[in-house]
């Protein structure tokens, strides 16, 4: 199979497979890059292969960075342009059942493909556009399937986060997996707990961005994944529940993602920190989920309060509220904005008072200025006063009055 035209993305790095190939080496794009262009999906990196050998490499090109040497990778400065260049290689070892113990630099493209993952991960491509099929991934493509390369258990066993790797696939692009890949993952499903959650967690959050996510919550509760990562584990049945009541439904955020678990698994503000902060979620994350959180949780029983729009925000408002959605179905956005767009201020940088006027108006210093300014911050949201420096001066005054 031949692709007749390339994206642009390929042109530039095409040029670099060339000049290695005029040194008598092979050189091939690979994995990702090959199938998500043959899916006419949006490309995000160019993965570089080579018979080259890292020293070899450097011989061709005069300026390079040793990126990953150590595992065949050379970071290539071309035409002002950078390139990462792999060289072919087999794994051996895996003890920490992620990373292998030794790398073998090889010079046969069909022993570095068949150390990958999924059948459709193990393609591989020439500059002129001429697809390299070993492993059947074409066909599988084709059938919408997600298939380890040759033995599963032995993928899995070698690195165990292909098993979140293999549902993340699926959802992304809608496919399904394989039988035996998913006998496999069965099998395997204990090996998860040797994996960082910081490594589970990134798999985890592009599964639920994907195409099809309870698909993908579905099939970790079948291979029994579920049962062996943090926190989640203990909430099968409303996780169960989740997928009943939204069988389809496209998240677009991360913080969309951990809101509607949050909202699923009735997770107060404690709980869902927790839960957070095990994930090793960086704290804007945090923060900004539990503030939608509350807001979508409050939007399931009634309309907001100005304060709780205010304190929420437009972008986490539109957050929250396509959560909440799946739960009410009688929210309406535009409304929501247009009550939004009615608040006299947006954020407390609008007010038209601050900390430094109060105390050139003879306020003393400390912790009861800032209960004031809330005060007065609270009021002109409400309406209950005009954002207008004299008219607020007054109210603080009547809140705080100065002492003889």
């Amino acid at each position: 199979m031949q692709i007749k035209e390339l994206p642009p993305e390929f042109l530039d790095a095409k040029q670099v497979l060339q000049k290695i190939e005029q040194h008598g080496y092979q050189a091939y794009f690979v994995g990702g890059c090959v199938r998500d262009t043959l899916l006419h999906k949006e490309l995000h990196d160019v993965d570089l292969a080579t018979s080259a050998y890292p020293a070899e490499i450097k011989q061709i090109f005069p300026i390079t960075i040793d990126t990953g040497i150590e595992h065949g990778t050379i970071t290539v400065r071309y035409d002002r342009k950078s390139f990462e260049i792999t060289t072919f290689r087999t794994e051996s070892g895996y003890q920490d059942y992620r990373r292998p113990d030794q790398v073998t630099f090889v010079r046969s493209l069909k022993e570095d493909l068949q150390r990958r993952d999924f059948t459709i991960n193990a393609l591989a491509m020439t500059a002129t556009g001429d697809v390299i099929d070993l492993f059947s991934g074409l066909r599988d493509l084709d059938q919408r399937l997600i298939k380890a390369v040759g033995d599963p258990e032995q993928r899995f066993q070698e690195d165990a986060l292909r098993l979140m790797r293999a549902v993340r696939f699926g959802s992304q692009l809608d496919f399904c997996i394989e039988k035996q890949t998913l006998v496999a993952m069965y099998h395997k499903a204990a090996l998860l707990e040797k994996i960082s959650i910081e490594r589970i967690n990134a798999e985890f959050s592009k599964m639920m961005l994907g195409q099809t996510p309870m698909h993908g919550l579905e099939q970790m509760i079948k291979t029994k994944i579920l049962q062996h990562i943090p926190v989640l584990s203990a909430y099968e049945p409303q996780l169960q529940q989740l997928i009943s009541h939204v069988p389809a439904v496209r998240l677009k955020t991360n913080v969309e993602v951990w809101t509607l678990l949050a909202v699923a698994l009735r997770l107060n503000s404690t709980k869902l920190k927790h839960l957070l902060r095990t994930w090793k979620n960086s704290n804007q994350l945090l923060n900004e989920t539990v503030i939608a959180t509350q807001a979508a949780q409050t939007m399931c029983q009634r309309e907001l309060t100005a304060w709780e729009l205010y304190q929420t925000g437009w972008v986490l408002l539109q957050q929250s509220a396509h959560v909440a959605l799946l739960y009410r179905s009688t929210i309406s956005l535009a409304r929501l904005q247009k009550q939004y767009q009615k608040l006299p201020i947006k954020k407390r940088g609008e007010l038209h008072i601050n900390g430094k006027s109060l105390l050139k108006a003879g306020f003393t210093p400390g912790p009861n200025l800032g209960q004031v300014l809330e005060q007065l911050e609270k009021s002109v949201v409400a309406g209950e006063l005009p954002n207008d420096t004299v008219a607020l001066l007054k109210a603080a005054q009547k809140l705080n009055p100065k002492e003889d």
